[in-house]
């Protein structure tokens, strides 16, 4: 005898009610696209392999001009797909293997931001031009630096008159030729300078998707004897025309924009104005979320944004400026109720501002008090470059929110009373330290703690309990003192540097024939921090002490990120 049983195929849940059924034609039309989709692709893989059992018809349809089928015969989806998954190197490798694949490079999705450092050379025109032609009009952030230090520091170059058998006058020699030759080499930069500017302005001057905006020109190395005169603007641009091209493009560039959060424009010579910020629509100033305006060059009692100004930007949660820019007024502004509460504020103390501007307009006391209650995540990064003790002690307000506070000294020291003020009044903010000092002098290094009971360096490690990074160059650092810094703050303290130039040693370590004192020293400054430490042995290694300008205006984009 047969038995036959009937066993129900499964049905999906909810079936049986006519809502169920209308669930179970829309499951089952997904099923039937999903296998549609999973031969097509089965299909186009065996066209790749080439494999034997795929029937001409197909292998015809996938063809490329009469040719086997291969990657150039992928969709520009599926290529731009692939290249999502690379990093910028691999995706221009893969881009070479044919012009197909080149075309699908500069798909704007796959370049939605741009960070470009670039040397001032003649060498980085062409490539730019590449670039910002095929970027500048979808871009939607767009960080450039510009650097000259690195053409400047070599030997040759385009701009130095050394061609062949020598460009400059031979009759001029010692001194006087080198500054000729220098000088030349300088007009070269400016010129290719100005020139990158204008390529970078051209390209983005119609692009409405911007959303940050950040140009950087480090040109510290062609000011490295004083300021800038205007002998060598004259010079590369006779008439003014370039230089009134590159603000025009800017303001342009702001006018146009429909997105633009971000705007932060630091060192750049000759391009922003009192009257750049005026271009920026009412409703772009209302919705912008960080402002940088950082040029210490800018003459007289000029400044690149007023308080009236300042009025429209309602929702700003970073700023940086110059010192000097930064006024009681402003302040009470940032304080109003009808602005978002700030939560970074970024400030450049240059002693060239300090001596051409006035610090009675600075914010007092009572200003600082209103904004960190308006703020209570409110936290301050202070830039100081060659200030006075007497003008530190104006500036130093105690109810500053002080996290980070960096010391670039070229004329003038810091004072071991400057130190320990900083140590008691922002014990509770303080995480950045940095004191660099680059003044050559035959007698030594500055001693904080001469006439002191105690070092400031040891008292700030142990006050300020929030202390993750204590960077030190050009003052004496005793080897029995920075021990105690690494034990005081242990492993907290996650950067520690000091250049091994700064360190000494007391007479009673260096007499002890059977310890050596650096040994002993490496030994314990690891222990007290509980990882491996050793002294900074070349100082040019350090960016902090060789791009100082450089080195703040990053920090300060990281500090101005992290709200």
């Amino acid at each position: 005898m047969l038995l036959f049983l009937s066993v129900p195929q499964p049905r999906p849940p909810g079936a049986r009610t006519r809502a169920g059924a209308a669930r179970v034609v829309r499951w089952r039309r997904r099923q039937r696209l999903r296998r549609r989709q999973l031969r097509r692709l089965r299909g186009l893989l065996r066209g790749l392999r080439g494999r034997p059992g795929t029937s001409g018809r197909r292998r015809s349809r996938m063809a490329l001009c009469g040719q086997a089928a291969g990657a150039a015969s992928l969709p520009s989806e599926l290529i731009v797909h692939i290249f999502s998954f690379l990093p910028a190197p691999d995706r221009l490798r893969a881009s070479a293997s044919c012009s197909h694949w080149r075309e699908c490079l500069f798909y704007p999705a796959l370049w939605p931001q741009l960070r470009i450092c670039l040397r001032v050379s003649p060498a980085e025109q062409p490539r730019l031009e590449f670039l910002m032609r095929k970027c500048g009009w979808f871009v939607r952030e767009l960080r450039v630096e510009f650097a000259a230090e690195n053409y400047l520091s070599g030997g040759g170059g385009p701009g130095d008159g050394s061609g062949g058998g020598g460009g400059t006058d031979t009759g001029t020699g010692g001194e006087e030729g080198e500054a000729l030759q220098l000088s030349s080499r300088w007009l070269e930069v400016l010129r290719i300078y100005l020139e990158l500017v204008l390529c970078v302005l051209l390209s983005i001057r119609n692009n409405r998707n911007l959303q940050k905006f950040s140009l950087f020109g480090d040109i510290s190395v062609v000011q490295q004897q004083g300021s800038l005169s205007s002998t060598y603007l004259s010079k590369v641009d006779p008439d003014g025309k370039k230089i009134k091209q590159i603000q025009q493009l800017f303001e342009e560039v702001l006018s146009n924009s429909r997105q633009l959060k971000w705007l932060s424009c630091g060192f750049m010579l000759e391009i922003v104005t009192p009257a750049s910020l005026s271009s920026l629509s009412n409703a772009i100033a209302n919705s912008m979320e960080h402002l940088s305006l950082l040029d210490n060059s800018i003459p007289g009692n000029s400044t690149l944004i007023t308080a009236v100004e300042l009025e429209r930007f309602v929702n700003l949660r970073s700023l940086a400026l110059d010192f000097c820019d930064f006024t009681a007024e402003m302040a009470r502004i940032l304080s109003d109720s009808n602005h978002v509460p700030l939560q970074r504020l970024s400030l450049l103390v240059h002693n060239a501002s300090v001596m051409l501007k006035s610090l009675d307009n600075m914010p007092n006391d009572e200003h600082w008090k209103a904004l960190s209650r308006k703020s209570s995540s409110l936290r301050v990064y202070l830039m100081v470059f060659d200030v006075k003790s007497e003008d530190m002690l104006k500036i130093l307000k105690p109810n500053i929110p002080l996290e980070r506070v960096h010391f670039d000294s070229y004329v003038t020291c810091v004072s071991g009373a400057i130190v320990d003020l900083i140590s008691r009044q922002y014990d509770k903010f303080l995480t950045h330290f940095i004191l660099m000092n680059d003044m050559i002098d035959t007698s030594g290094f500055p001693d904080l703690s001469d006439n002191r009971n105690e070092d400031p360096l040891v008292l700030l490690a142990w006050r300020c309990t929030k202390l993750t990074l204590l960077a030190i160059h050009g003052y004496t650092v005793w080897a029995h003192n920075l021990i105690a810094i690494a034990r005081l703050r242990g492993s907290d303290l996650k950067v520690l540097e000091v250049t091994e130039e700064s360190i000494d040693f007391d007479q009673g370590e260096l007499a002890d024939q059977d310890v050596d004192p650096v040994h002993n020293l490496i030994e314990q400054v690891s222990l007290g921090l509980g990882q491996p430490w050793h002294a900074v042995l070349d100082i040019e290694s350090l960016s902090v002490f060789t791009e100082p300008n450089r080195h703040f205006y990053r920090e300060m984009q990281s500090f101005s990120e992290d709200v």
